[in-house]
């Protein structure tokens, strides 16, 4: 790993002053970790400090070489373009700044391990306060972010089944919070006509937010109307240790050159089923007018435009790279460290709708 970097920990950022503050956390361990280093973090939207603020902080204080974490569970869009743009921009705007982006952090078993214990968390408290349930008779709903990339939302599905699996359950189910489908009030009126005594309902997510307290109050009512079942709010990963581990271990990645993105799947490099169109799409950031505006619940966007981009813009098409490259679209430039399918790539975060 060369001994000269600083690390920017890029978040997506909330409204929710909370989340900011838990996000603020993770940037807090990984000074802990390379204490000899410079750290700093910084927000898509909302929040601040903004990504553009945190890399000049550095940039400030003498870092010349930035590793950039893209602080996502997986790569949907903010990972896949909306970050790699603003780094791009900035890059572009401080050609002697070098800015090497990291990956997500993805299907990793540390993650999986602090996933079990928050769902085990929440089974004991459960047990202490209404006795225990068999495990067979109890069921598990995961729930993600949902985004308008199968893939991230496949790896959902991933972690619930081994979940599932790990801890023993029943059965298990995946639910989203926005984007894809099936929606959490849906997936748990269909998981209540199963049979099962308890169903743990478990936030695949790393901090709090809206949509965390969306999740909770979808499970309340559908609670409300099944008081046979007993419901159970599992705690989502939050500062859980293997989850601060496993931000170390991207940024440890990034200097050791091993930090690629399974791009196999991806839709904009690949004909991924019911995606066709979507491949080689211009790379281009959508948070543009909500970023730094602030948190609580007034700060809400006020525009009337629709994020729309530009399909004659493509995004350029990498092959097996192994080193140290310059990727150049028509309009920015990023530095970032490649290897087979390494591509920071554009998405639009759009709702998709079920196909009849």
């Amino acid at each position: 790993m060369s001994e000269d970097f600083g690390i920017m920990v890029c978040g997506h950022g909330s409204r929710d002053e909370g989340a900011v503050r838990e996000f603020g956390i993770v940037a807090e361990a990984l000074r802990e970790k390379f204490a000899d280093k410079e750290v700093e973090h910084g927000f898509l939207e909302f929040a601040t400090p903004i990504i553009r603020d945190g890399l000049d902080k550095l940039v400030a204080r003498g870092v010349k070489r930035i590793y950039a974490v893209p602080g996502m569970l997986f790569a949907a869009g903010h990972a896949k373009n909306d970050i790699p743009s603003v780094l791009n921009t900035y890059a572009a705007q401080n050609p002697d700044v070098e800015i090497i982006y990291g990956r997500e952090l993805g299907i990793d078993l540390k993650m999986i391990r602090a996933a079990g214990d928050r769902v085990l968390q929440g089974l004991e408290a459960a047990d202490a306060e209404h006795g225990e349930v068999p495990r067979h008779e109890t069921m598990l709903v995961t729930v993600g972010r949902g985004a308008s990339d199968p893939d991230a939302n496949s790896n959902v599905s991933k972690v619930s089944r081994m979940l599932w699996e790990g801890l023993g359950f029943g059965w298990g189910e995946t639910a989203y919070s926005g984007v894809t489908f099936p929606l959490v009030q849906p997936a748990l009126e269909h998981a209540v006509k199963l049979g099962y005594r308890r169903i743990v309902v478990f936030p695949y997510f790393l901090f709090t937010g809206i949509l965390i307290k969306r999740i909770y109050d979808h499970t309340d009512m559908v609670a409300a109307n099944h008081p046979d079942i007993q419901f159970v709010k599992a705690p989502y990963l939050n500062d859980h240790p293997q989850v601060l581990e496993t931000f170390a271990d991207r940024v440890i990645e990034i200097g050791e050159g091993t930090n690629l993105m399974n791009c196999q799947m991806c839709k904009y490099r690949e004909q991924v089923l019911g995606f066709e169109t979507e491949v080689g799409l211009a790379q281009e950031s959508h948070h543009h007018h909500v970023e730094g505006i602030g948190t609580g619940e007034g700060n809400t966007p006020d525009h009337d435009h629709a994020h729309e981009h530009d399909a004659m813009t493509t995004h350029m098409a990498m092959t097996t790279i192994t080193a140290m490259i310059i990727v150049i679209t028509p309009t920015r430039t990023l530095i970032t460290r490649s290897g087979p399918g390494r591509c920071p790539a554009k998405a639009t975060d759009r709702p998709r709708t079920r196909r009849p």
